[in-house]
């Protein structure tokens, strides 16, 4: 994960900040403060980080509404 990748997953769960147990949440500031540093995060670190997003960030597919608009069958 690069740099990128980083500031990106920090930027997505800063959403879901408020919704964090405690100690996630300190875990999240801390590496937010490490993000503003501009340091590499190590693998621990990128760990955390990935699994926080795994948690919270919920990526669904949108569902398809094109059956609300097709004409019924006219028999």
């Amino acid at each position: 994960m690069n740099y990128r990748d980083q500031k990106k997953y920090i930027n997505v769960l800063k959403r879901y900040e408020n919704k964090m147990e405690s100690r996630e949440r300190n875990d999240f500031i801390m590496l937010v403060k490490r993000q503003k540093d501009e340091e590499e995060f190590d693998t621990i670190s990128l760990k955390k980080l990935s699994d926080l997003y795994e948690k919270y960030y919920v990526n669904r597919p949108k569902k398809s509404l094109d059956s609300l608009f097709k004409k019924p069958d006219e028999n």
